[in-house]
């Protein structure tokens, strides 16, 4: 294989026309730049320089090697510019997804914040469960992600990931302004054990989280309606057709016609982080976007009265 630095030497002395010259440019002296000369020759198993009256110039074997040199080194320059670029945060990209309710409430912040400061970084989101999103972050395809994590369910979705809490999303009981009990300031789960209700489709972790705390309470909740969009369990919950267990980042736009309770005592809140590929090496620009999510979600924690990330 071709050294680099060689082809270097050899492109300087066709440039300069001479070896002492060459040898000035790249601050050798000048047998080591016969020396490499000679090594490249002997790799080759060509001549490449000739020396004349005129000083020295190139075979045909030569000129053809010079010119690849131009291309290698040009491109081994601009490989240098752009990873100081990635490294300074003056460049260079960051692949992010997210779960839709962070996407709506954590991640705008934080990417404004980020992009403020660093606006040379390409940044892109794209938006899944976790289910989904973990494995392109195992796979290399993303940068980083924000999943949510729920008891019994974390290892399966992001276990061989790196993962920083960012919050403790706690989940909250939304009723109709009509209901019964919207008076009440917190509420046990038992009370609610003869309503309807509405829930995220049934296979999903989040429902099977909420099912089991309800036959944790003592009760097989009676799952009327089913919608993976927390809006429209909102909007059914409105229309008084049920009651529903909401995650407090998708009661940020709370819709009218609902009263939004504490549960007592508090069920186990899913938990809110953001997930890096684990045993390589983060761009910078992924740790930086973490720093800041820690932030946003630190404000949005005491925002509500919440605790901040841990």
């Amino acid at each position: 294989m071709l050294n680099v630095q060689r082809l270097r030497v050899l492109r300087e002395v066709v440039r300069r026309g001479s070896f002492s010259a060459a040898a000035d440019a790249l601050a050798y002296t000048q047998s080591a730049v016969s020396q490499a000369v000679a090594t490249l020759e002997a790799e080759t198993g060509a001549t490449l320089l000739v020396r004349d009256r005129r000083g020295v110039r190139p075979t045909a074997a030569g000129e053809v090697l010079v010119t690849h040199a131009d291309r290698i080194l040009a491109g081994l320059d601009a490989a240098e510019s752009d990873l100081a670029a990635v490294l300074g945060l003056a460049g260079g990209r960051l692949r992010m997804a997210s779960f839709p309710t962070a996407g709506a409430t954590l991640m705008p912040r934080a990417i404004a914040t980020f992009r403020a400061a660093h606006p040379a970084v390409q940044l892109s989101l794209a938006e899944g469960e976790p289910d989904v999103i973990a494995p392109r972050v195992r796979d290399g395809d993303l940068d980083l992600a924000l999943l949510f994590e729920l008891p019994g369910f974390d290892d399966a979705i992001g276990g061989e990931l790196e993962r920083t809490t960012l919050l403790e999303d706690e989940l909250q009981v939304v009723l109709p302004s009509g209901h019964a009990l919207a008076g009440e300031e917190r509420l046990e789960l038992e009370q609610l054990q003869d309503d309807h209700w509405v829930q995220t489709s049934a296979t999903s972790p989040y429902a099977r989280h909420v099912v089991r705390l309800c036959n944790a309470a003592g009760f097989e909740p009676a799952v009327s309606f089913e919608s993976d969009d927390f809006a429209t369990v909102q909007g059914l919950v409105a229309a008084g057709v049920g009651v529903a267990l909401v995650p407090r980042l998708a009661l940020t736009g709370l819709r009218e016609g609902t009263v939004v309770r504490a549960l007592s005592p508090p069920g186990p809140a899913r938990r809110v982080v953001v997930a890096t590929e684990r045993g390589v090496a983060i761009a910078p620009a992924a740790t930086t976007m973490v720093r800041i999510l820690v932030d946003v979600a630190r404000a949005e924690g005491a925002s509500a009265g919440a605790p901040g990330p841990r």
